[in-house]
């Protein structure tokens, strides 16, 4: 049978409902347990015994087997499924005054995929299934189309991540990962919570985008006659505001960046940046530790996290190695003792290092050959820090090492979840940086950004010194719940329009 023809089948049912008396599509309905409460609560009911206890639940129906005077169904809600048992003479009795015909009716005009009501008691089977023992149902809500056709097994991913409501209803395992997606990010905020920080919201649409290379999203206000850009990053707004006297502050939210797709990138995706005044980059590293292992523990209940197969150990604390010498352990390729750059380029193409010659300086092929040679390899938590100046127009001027900046980025199973900066704070340096950066971009570049004038000024009036971090959210999540993708994180993707038929046709 077509989806058509279920279709027109099941209006047919709601027609004949609603001559029954009976709303297809109710207004509400007392829910007073849930599956998971019942399995928990009469885990010890032994086959056969029924417990003197009325309960109420609500779900949707998965499975269904009408035999003569009995059926049974699996009826599922948030919280998992438990077992219908219909007997007609309890029903019929029960129903009698609502429904002279109520197990007939029940047997013709339901469907799997339909919202149902039912009150009853608890019974475990001679089988040993706990059952709700049902004398009395409502339909809730009549579904006009059928789930796949085996429920427990969507397994089509375009149309996993396109009709995501479809794979959550069929794959408890995906309302898994976003119940713990929510647990996490309600974690991370209660911690950062706990130690004084507060969330303030910034905007999303800005004149100017700022506060990473990359490439925005370009909008236009009508009424105020101006083009603007979706934000690439919260970092410049939540600064404003340690300027304004706030000492600890973060949003967690979106951001958006008009760029690839790929396993770990999607242009609309989640963050966490936070900002704290008298800080530096080595108290964020004690900080992301802090953050990352208490939701681990507390979410996913250990630190040892089994990730595609390889186990990472979140165990604090987290190693700590230069990009310099990470990249000499993974290329052999010393930056450290290069006395040129054109024996640097040689050191790196001897090495395997591909794409050097667009690389303009030194901190930019550094970068190159840690993406290429060392990203991969950081499996276990690592912070890499000490970046180049070069690649670094936000971060402040190391302490110690000339033509480096106190930055980190916190790797784990090969790919950056979190960056952090002792945030730069002089106005002069900041203004040369962003005008680099202008130059790049009328040159050409489409990930550079303009100047900033009103965070400028700013800084102007002056910023503590700060320490700053970002985390993304949706890696995070990937890792914790084991997720290979990042689309099986993120509950509507960015998704390619499907083709119609007569599109389909042409080709």
């Amino acid at each position: 049978m077509s989806e058509d023809d279920i279709r027109a089948t099941r209006r047919q049912k709601v027609e004949q409902l609603r001559i029954l008396g009976m709303n297809p599509y109710a207004y509400s309905w007392e829910v007073t347990h849930h599956a998971s409460d019942l399995q928990t609560k009469f885990a010890d009911l032994t086959n056969g015994e029924e417990a003197d206890f009325e309960v109420a639940i609500a779900g949707r129906i998965m499975t269904r087997r009408v035999m003569g005077k009995l059926a049974f169904f699996t009826l599922q809600d948030e919280t998992g499924t438990i077992q219908l048992y219909l007997e007609k003479k309890r029903i019929s009795e029960s129903m009698a005054d609502m429904d002279a015909d109520a197990f007939k009716n029940l047997k013709q005009l339901t469907d799997i995929g339909d919202i149902l009501g039912a009150k009853g008691t608890i019974k475990r089977t001679e089988k040993g299934e706990l059952s709700v023992y049902v004398k009395e149902y409502s339909v809730l809500t009549k579904s006009l189309l059928p789930l796949p056709d085996k429920w427990h097994g969507l397994t089509d991913i375009t149309k996993r991540y396109r009709q995501r409501y479809v794979d959550l209803m069929v794959n408890p395992e995906v309302r898994q990962t976003f119940r713990r997606r929510a647990l996490i990010t309600a974690g991370i905020r209660r911690y950062l919570d706990e130690r004084g920080f507060i969330e303030i919201e910034t905007p999303v649409m800005q004149g100017e985008a700022g506060g990473a290379d990359a490439r925005p999203f370009i909008t236009y206000h009508n009424t105020l006659e101006m083009q603007l850009y979706l934000r690439i990053a919260t970092e410049l707004h939540l600064k404003r505001l340690i300027v304004g006297g706030f000492e600890k502050v973060f949003e967690l939210g979106r951001i958006f960046r008009n760029e690839g797709i790929s396993t770990r990138h999607n242009p609309e995706f989640t963050t966490i940046e936070l900002y704290q005044a008298y800080a530096d980059y080595n108290d964020m590293m004690n900080l992301t530790e802090g953050i990352i292992t208490t939701v681990s523990q507390d979410v996913i209940g250990t630190l040892k996290i089994n990730y595609q197969g390889t186990e990472v150990d979140l165990t604090p604390p987290w190693r700590r190695a230069t990009m310099h010498d990470l990249v000499k352990e993974y290329s052999g390729c010393d930056f450290n003792s290069f006395q040129s750059f054109e024996q640097a380029k040689t050191a790196c193409k001897n090495a395997g290092i591909e794409g050097i010659d667009d690389c303009p300086n030194m901190g930019k092929l550094l970068n190159e050959a840690f993406e290429q040679k060392v990203e991969e390899n950081l499996i276990q938590p690592t912070f890499v820090i000490d970046f180049p100046v070069e690649i670094s127009p936000l971060a402040k001027p190391h302490r110690s090492k000339a033509g480096k900046v106190e930055r980190f980025e916190l790797y784990m199973v090969g790919r950056e979840t979190a960056n952090s900066f002792s945030e730069l704070t002089d106005p002069i340096d900041q203004r040369q940086r962003l005008e680099q950066q202008a130059a790049r971009k009328a040159a050409g570049d489409l990930e550079a950004q303009g100047v900033d004038e009103d965070f400028l000024t700013a800084l102007e009036y002056g910023m503590p010194p700060t320490g700053g971090l970002g985390i993304g959210i949706d890696r995070l999540v990937m890792l914790l719940t084991d997720s290979a993708s990042i689309r099986d994180v993120i509950a509507f993707p960015l998704l390619k329009p499907e083709k119609s038929e007569s599109e389909n046709s042409t080709e």
